[in-house]
């Protein structure tokens, strides 16, 4: 059978990463299985997303669309008709997109649109805000999708209760999982590391990038004259998405102890946060890597899409009024805070459960 696989922003790549491996594993079996990597080019600078392939031994995808930039609606509409000349060129049995982004929703309704069946990685997940891109990006590939492989029981059910048919869901866990787990050996220090002589659960790391946060000045500076006040002169560290970066020079935030640098690459990214004392982000991803990495995690956010890593993992959902973020942080600092477990499934064997799953479909 022939597969195209569908990658097109950073969280993609970390998740498409374990299904070329899976591929190529059932290949070398004999399994009659062939897939052709198609980059969309929705993150087309080379910092956002091409060291990823490098970092993660992604193959060079077989094409790029190059169908970076514009609004949401330019570059969907971009994304499809590529796609489309992508898809005429080289028909597939079965497209696979993953997460929630706009190369997620575009090519899924292309490939339909061609009767091509689609497959959703990480299919289900729900914020229950529609104010999200990523959500409606969501609900929508879910409403068209042929098979639904999902993280959590939690998404399978919210699949459920929009009326998909059981026998279309596979709980198999999280790919993105899959790609921590095989890479965390290889995690190296970032330059900060030696720079500021940080030291094992002595700082904190800061990601923040949605524009409620980040967009409107007088909230991003709350935010951070609270995180810098209760560190406690521990330093906090800043890696700093380019929307953020042009608020935070308009502000003027400086402390002796925040370190705003440069967006680091995977593996230094996560040696950065499996070592600290505490996360402090507005991402959906982040929060599944630290609750696999057992690292106390605080989302600036109302809602999350990913309800395991607050109920059984190391997350905690405190909302996005500033002056929550102290008594949160205090709980760090007495050592209260919460455990946490890995998730079921969680276990680094996604990818191989999902083409195990493809192959015996499409004989």
């Amino acid at each position: 059978m022939k597969i195209t696989l569908v990658a097109g922003a950073r969280p993609n790549f970390m998740k498409i990463a374990p299904l070329i491996d899976a591929i190529k594993e059932a290949q070398a079996a004999g399994k009659k299985i062939n897939y052709r990597l198609v980059h969309t080019g929705q993150h087309y600078d080379r910092n956002m997303s091409g060291n990823f392939f490098d970092e993660l031994g992604i193959p060079e995808p077989h094409v790029n669309l190059e169908s970076g930039g514009g609004t949401q609606a330019e570059q969907t509409a971009s994304i499809m008709v590529a796609f489309e000349k992508e898809l005429q060129a080289h028909r597939a049995d079965l497209v696979i997109v993953v997460g929630d982004v706009t190369s997620t929703l575009a090519c899924a309704i292309t490939a339909k649109k061609m009767c091509i069946d689609v497959a959703h990685v990480e299919a289900g997940i729900r914020s229950g805000d529609r104010t999200m891109p990523e959500e409606i990006n969501r609900m929508v590939t879910d409403a068209i999708t042929d098979l639904f492989f999902t993280t959590s029981l939690s998404a399978s059910e919210n699949l459920l209760a929009c009326g998909t048919n059981h026998s279309r869901i596979y709980f198999v866990g999280n790919t993105m999982i899959d790609t921590l787990l095989k890479n965390k050996p290889r995690f190296n220090p970032p330059p900060v590391w030696k720079e500021q002589g940080l030291k094992e659960k002595e700082y904190f790391v800061i990601t923040l990038h949605r524009p409620g946060n980040v967009d409107e000045e007088n909230v991003l500076k709350q935010f951070m004259d609270e995180i810098i006040k209760h560190a406690k002169d521990l330093p906090v560290i800043f890696p700093v998405h380019p929307r953020t970066a042009k608020n935070l020079q308009r502000i003027g935030i400086t402390a002796p102890n925040l370190h705003m640098i440069e967006p680091l690459n995977y593996l230094s990214f996560n040696y950065l946060v499996q070592h600290s004392k505490a996360v402090i982000t507005d991402s959906g991803g982040i929060t599944e890597e630290t609750t696999v990495m057992g690292v106390p995690c605080m989302t600036l956010r109302n809602s999350s899409e990913r309800p395991e890593t607050i109920a059984i993992g190391t997350n905690e959902l405190i909302g996005t009024d500033p002056s929550a973020i102290g008594p949160y942080m205090e709980k760090i600092f007495a050592d209260t805070w919460k455990k946490g477990v890995i998730p079921d499934m969680w276990d680094g064997k996604t990818a191989e459960r999902i083409i195990d799953i493809i192959i015996d479909l499409y004989p």
